[in-house]
C-alpha cells in the first residue's frame, strides 16, 4: 500500500499527460482538455512531492 501511494502522484501525472496527448493526436484541443490537463499535471506533481516526503 505505502508503494501504491509513493507512486499516485505520478500515475495521476501521467492521467494528464494522457488527457493532453489523445487530443492533440485526434486534433480535437479545445480549452477543456487543455485546462483538465494541466490541473492533472500539477495535482500529480504537488501529490507526489508531498506523498514522498511524508512517506520517507
Amino acid at each position: 500500500m505505502r508503494t501504491f501511494l509513493k507512486f499516485l502522484g505520478v500515475f495521476i501525472l501521467l492521467a494528464g499527460e494522457l488527457v493532453l496527448i489523445v487530443p492533440w493526436l485526434l486534433r480535437l484541443q479545445n480549452n477543456a482538455s487543455l485546462l483538465t490537463g494541466l490541473v492533472l499535471v500539477v495535482a500529480g506533481l504537488a501529490l507526489y512531492v508531498i506523498l514522498n516526503k511524508k512517506i520517507s
